[in-house]
């Protein structure tokens, strides 16, 4: 069995990456939509302020301000730098549980955020400043994928990353579909396309519903969809598929927690009914993947973190 420190920093690189990516990803869309001098772009940039619990009004100055400090603020412990700053912490105590390309491309990157001339280029050109961060993230998880072994390491870490998808997916789409926005209804073009875009689902989407762009449709795509790896279902899938895994070695009366709670989860979203969903509405079962993943967290700590001693100790 993994010791417990180690397995709590390779789940928290998971989750601090994917933490990373898709804040700069909220960032990117908010500033392309505030581009759009319209009611439809203050609404996307209100959507993605909300979407990290810090609503805005969507002026074009203050969304700026606004991106900047998501991506660069040191003093903020959820911002880009400082997601990365943990990510790179926690990687460098697990520095032997991971491949030297794995710790390299997310070392550039850290080095890239944190450069004295960072603030100056993000204000140059945001864009391809944000446009350069995804990208790196991308280096860094096919790095993992392709160059670590698919054993305890690589799973603990992948589980950081797909509960913290379920999670921020689903408060996205929490406030798009069961909150209230203030800027109105999501039925404008410009929003719609913007939410797809937060979620890296444009094209994806496109393929299945071609132009139709429709709020139940993006709201049945990015939660039931099987195929598409960023669907609240496919993450929950995933998440059982790790613990199942990794739940292997810890005795059957301890591997009821995480386990059993995420099967759960995973049969809830694969047994769900679309249309009782458009019925009542999203804002029920939203809520019960945040609640549940907050469950499944507590109960992973339980079991493979801040377990008694006496639990793995021959008998």
């Amino acid at each position: 069995m993994m010791l417990a420190r180690v397995a709590d920093s390779l789940y928290w690189l998971g989750r601090y990456i994917e933490r990373a990516e898709h804040l700069s990803r909220l960032s990117s869309v908010m500033l392309n939509a505030t581009l759009d001098q319209t009611d439809a772009g203050a609404h996307a940039v209100w959507i993605a302020m909300a979407a990290v619990g810090e609503p805005g009004d969507g002026a074009g100055v203050a969304s700026f301000e606004a991106a900047q400090k998501l991506v660069l603020d040191r003093q903020d412990p959820n911002s880009v730098v400082s997601s990365l700053a943990r990510a790179r912490e926690n990687a460098r105590q697990v520095r032997d549980q991971i491949t030297t390309e794995t710790w390299e491309r997310l070392n550039l990157l850290y080095l890239k955020v944190t450069d004295a001339r960072a603030a100056k280029e993000f204000s140059d050109s945001s864009t391809n400043f944000l446009h350069d961060v995804i990208a790196d993230l991308h280096l860094f998880k096919g790095a993992a994928d392709t160059t670590m072994s698919h054993g305890e390491s690589w799973r603990f870490m992948m589980l950081g990353a797909y509960m913290e998808r379920a999670q921020l997916v689903s408060r996205l789409l929490e406030v798009c579909f069961a909150d209230s926005p203030r800027h109105g209804r999501l039925d404008d073009h410009v929003a719609l396309v913007s939410v797809l875009r937060m979620a890296c689902a444009l094209e994806p989407y496109l393929r299945v519903y071609t132009a139709e762009i429709e709020p139940r449709h993006i709201l049945e795509f990015l939660v039931f969809d099987e195929d598409f790896p960023r669907s609240i279902r496919f993450a929950t899938a995933q998440i059982e598929q790790h613990l199942t895994a990794l739940t292997r070695s810890v005795s059957a009366g301890e591997r009821a927690g995480p386990e059993r709670l995420a099967g759960r989860l995973k049969a809830r979203l694969q047994y769900a009914d679309v249309d009782e969903l458009k019925a009542v509405g999203a804002g029920p079962l939203l809520t019960t993947v945040v609640n549940e993943c907050a469950r499944i967290h507590e109960a992973i700590y339980e079991t493979f973190v801040a377990y008694p001693l006496e639990m793995r100790l021959p008998a």
